[in-house]
């Protein structure tokens, strides 16, 4: 409708107008990512990369975005398909391909196994910052990792599996049974809050437990580890032989496994310290 004359405008101007639009969107793409880019140069502050993992999302890390930020950093937080770790490292090193400058890469949970491949050969990632996450081998799964360490954990018993289309046989997307989630996965936040996480979660295709990881960029790239005590999502154990392997900066903290939002300074406080 034209708003000036309350006529209707006619189809032919429509469809001249839509192409336009297109048109002006396409050229807008690479303009964007080039003014995105061109604000980190080499000499300002690393970017900060925090990827998630699974039963979570992006928005997890918030009160660290806001710490961040206050200092400023550029902090950006991409969200994790959760579908498979070949095909999420993937997609981590497509975006981290976007960004100009050095960037401090940070995971969580499983988003510390993707991390781990998607920052090989990368030299723009300058240093690697795991929160109670996996830092697998190369040709380790997640699954196998869980167990270093002789310690057990109870996510496996409360785990609701879910088909989704496309899903390989055998596959289906797991979720963290919502009465278990405070107790497994954020057991000192507030029932309420752990309430609100588990109903908004995030889903892991039972994929991301089983593909071997690729190459691990903490053979080569300085790496940073947040071992949470009270873990019961990933064992401390394992936490603490994944970090030993890696040659981690590491402290230790009275946490669940949701660390990024039950202790946001301490994790902060670790990732200032891997951008110097």
């Amino acid at each position: 409708m034209n708003r000036s004359t309350g006529r209707r405008v006619p189809r032919a101007g429509r469809a001249a107008a839509l192409s336009a639009l297109l048109v002006l969107g396409a050229a807008a793409v690479p303009a964007a990512a080039s003014g995105a880019t061109a604000r980190h140069p080499a000499k300002d502050k690393p970017t900060i990369v925090l990827e998630h993992g699974a039963f979570a999302d992006a928005s997890g890390w918030n009160a660290v975005i806001h710490s961040l930020q206050q200092r400023g950093y550029t902090v950006v937080a991409p969200a994790n398909p959760l579908r498979g770790l070949s095909s999420d490292t993937a997609y981590l090193q497509s975006f981290l391909a976007t960004i100009s400058g050095p960037v401090v890469l940070v995971g969580h949970s499983y988003g510390g196994a993707v991390i781990s491949g998607a920052a090989t050969g990368n030299t723009a990632v300058k240093a690697l910052v795991y929160i109670a996450a996996y830092a697998p081998d190369q040709g380790e799964s997640v699954a196998q990792a869980t167990e270093l360490g002789g310690g057990t954990s109870e996510l496996l018993e409360h785990v609701v599996a879910r088909p989704f289309p496309g899903a390989a046989p055998g596959d289906a997307d797991a979720y963290l049974d919502p009465a278990y989630f405070g107790h497994v996965f954020a057991q000192d936040l507030p029932a309420g809050q752990a309430a609100q996480l588990a109903a908004a979660q995030r889903p892991a295709a039972f994929a991301t437990l089983a593909q071997p990881a690729p190459a691990p960029a903490w053979r080569t790239i300085p790496s940073w580890y947040l071992v949470a005590r009270q873990d019961r999502t990933i064992p401390p154990q394992a936490e603490r032989a994944m970090a030993a392997r890696a040659g981690a900066h590491t402290v230790e903290i009275n946490s669940s496994h949701a660390a990024m939002i039950s202790h946001p300074r301490a994790v902060t406080d670790l990732i200032l310290d891997a951008a110097g």
